[in-house]
């Protein structure tokens, strides 16, 4: 399967002669993680799956292509740049550019979304930087659509084999995730697929693993929910696997399997609802109705089936600085740079500073955006709320407390406080802090043309406190609408001869649009979780796509009957498989 052109190699194989273990994964993971004794347990279980699935490579494409301005004066540096985090610009420009921090300010305060593409610095601010410098003019640089796949980074193609040992009852006894995976003779990118299955399911005897091999291509990168999404993808399909296997309903095979502490480090969970979702989820679903046979409903030339899969993220948290002020007038200015992709980040932070000050919403403005500002991690991970909001509590707080401590007329310089959680932030946890989820979908796969419809998307989840409805339910909905494409339409080709994607527009590369998203449903529980931050919040930007890939290749299995383990499910892969 392997390429060669002048020595060169650019694609995936499960078997590449060149394949090795590294030390870690994307995430700081381990590889590696052995629990019990699998091979043993596997070979002695009554009920064994074994599968292999497959995924190609998926690029971001964000709607606002990765742009940049810089300009000089004399010797300090000033860009605007279409970025997730711009510290992180700022620290890498100052170190190529042999300036200290204080001669760079990067601005990034309003972004048209990035997906995880937007996470690093890339050429285009380099080159900008380096073309005013040369010019002595403001440069202006955007990269092409055409040019992204190569440059920004992609979701690396994975190929993953789960294997699940069980007793007729469907109780696991042995599981194991190994996951094949590519990165560029650049730099290493480990995709963490099989971390996921070390936090989901009882499996007294596990194997987790991930192999990578240096190609002739494009450096992957992160993307939305980067490991969990293809992950849970093959997990949650092998789960289905092993429903069928069993004859036990998916979601009571689920439950079946819900550990008293995570599997992996035997920490105790600050709080898991995965139980709660899956149940909450039915029940709105009307899951009961559903008739467990495959391939059995149809309605004139249409398929129709219906399919369930969990989803889980990593709660994550960084060191954050940001700094409040109270004016004579009232009004509350509270700054740091953090970054709002399109998330809603400044209405919940104003939210939270308004809580901390016991203020109205309204006299509170929030200053983000800016590197010039007190330092702030990027804005990815589904980590942005709950490291931004705890620098924003604390300062928030520190001032409410110095307005207390005041008496009569404020001066007219005001009164300010600051805070920097890296203290907090570092802070070694005892428990495992994850959010959770349930995804059901129904399927229509038409049997002339091959074409899957998703007829009805519904999600639950338990993140915690839920800050604000709204910008909750457009990040669920978002991250669902994503896994539909991740499911059904999107895909990156391989040009074996040049080592790069062929997919270079949204002509090519297929994104859901309107007319592919049915009403989509986002409800969650309400979760009080008090070891987590101050506000009780977990994050929320990546969980939606993590589980709704599987769901919905759960429901189109039980709709045609034929079991597919290529994404996408694209009409020339189902249309083999379908009565005439």
């Amino acid at each position: 399967m392997n390429s060669h052109l002048g020595g060169h190699e650019a694609r995936l194989s499960g078997r590449h002669p060149r394949l090795y273990t590294p030390a870690e994964a994307n995430g700081g993971h381990p590889a590696v993680r052995e629990r019990g004794d699998f091979d043993t347990a596997f070979a002695a279980s009554p009920v064994r799956v074994d599968a292999t699935y497959t995924m190609s490579a998926l690029h971001n494409h964000p709607m606002e292509p990765h742009s940049a301005t810089a300009w000089w004066d004399d010797d300090h540096l000033t860009v605007r740049d279409s970025s997730q985090g711009s510290t992180t610009v700022r620290n890498t420009l100052s170190r190529l550019f042999r300036l200290s921090a204080a001669d760079v300010t990067v601005v990034s305060d309003y972004v048209g979304g990035g997906f995880g593409s937007k996470g690093t610095p890339r050429p285009h601010v380099v080159l900008a930087a380096m073309a005013a410098r040369h010019t002595g003019r403001p440069v202006k640089l955007a990269l092409p659509r055409r040019e992204l796949a190569a440059v920004v980074g992609h979701r690396a193609p994975t190929i993953q084999r789960v294997r699940i040992g069980a007793g007729a009852d469907g109780v696991i006894s042995a599981l194991a995730h190994e996951v094949v995976t590519q990165t560029s003779t650049v730099k290493e990118f480990v995709e963490q697929a099989a971390v996921p299955a070390r936090t989901m399911y009882t499996s007294p005897h596990s194997r987790t693993t991930h192999q990578v091999v240096a190609l002739d291509v494009p450096t992957p990168s992160w993307m939305r929910a980067p490991g969990e999404a293809s992950g849970m993808y093959a997990l949650e399909s092998a789960m289905d696997e092993l429903a069928l296997a069993t004859g036990v309903d998916p979601v009571d095979l689920r439950l079946r399997n819900e550990p008293d502490r995570e599997p992996d480090s035997g920490n105790p969970f600050s709080s898991r609802n995965l139980a709660g979702c899956l149940r909450e989820g039915a029940r709105r679903f009307g899951w009961e109705r559903r008739d467990p046979r495959p391939g059995v409903r149809r309605e004139e030339d249409r398929l129709v089936g219906t399919g369930v899969a969990a989803a889980t993220y990593p709660y994550l948290l960084s060191p954050s600085r940001a700094s409040a002020h109270a004016a004579p007038d009232g009004s509350y200015v509270v700054r740091l740079n953090a970054t709002d992709i399109g998330t809603g980040a400044r209405t919940v932070l104003a939210q939270i500073a308004a809580e901390a000050l016991g203020a109205p919403l309204d006299a509170v403005r929030v200053d983000l955006g800016s590197s010039a500002l007190p330092d702030a991690p990027l804005a990815g991970g589904s980590s942005g709320t709950a490291s931004w909001g705890w620098s924003v509590h604390e300062a928030c707080t520190a001032l409410a407390g110095k307005l207390r401590a005041h008496s009569g007329a404020l001066p007219p310089r005001g009164v300010s406080a600051s805070a920097d959680t890296e203290e907090e932030a570092g802070r070694e946890s005892p428990y495992a802090r994850h959010a959770f989820g349930a995804h059901f979908a129904e399927v229509w796969v038409d049997t002339v043309t091959g074409e899957v419809r998703v007829s009805r998307l519904l999600g639950v989840y338990a993140a915690g406190r839920i800050l604000n409805p709204l910008t909750a339910r457009s990040q669920f909905i978002g991250g669902m609408t994503m896994g539909i494409g991740m499911a059904l339409t999107e895909a990156s080709t391989m040009d074996p001869t040049f080592g790069d994607y062929a997919e270079r527009d949204l002509a090519s590369y297929h994104v859901p649009v309107s007319a592919d998203v049915p009403a989509i449903e986002a409800h969650w529980l309400e979760e009080e979780d008090p070891h987590l931050n101050p506000m009780g919040s977990k994050g929320i930007g990546e969980i939606g796509i993590v589980g709704t890939a599987a769901a919905i290749a759960n429901a189109v299995h039980h709709a045609v009957g034929v079991r597919l383990r290529d994404l996408p499910l694209t009409p020339d892969r189902l249309l083999p498989h379908l009565p005439g």
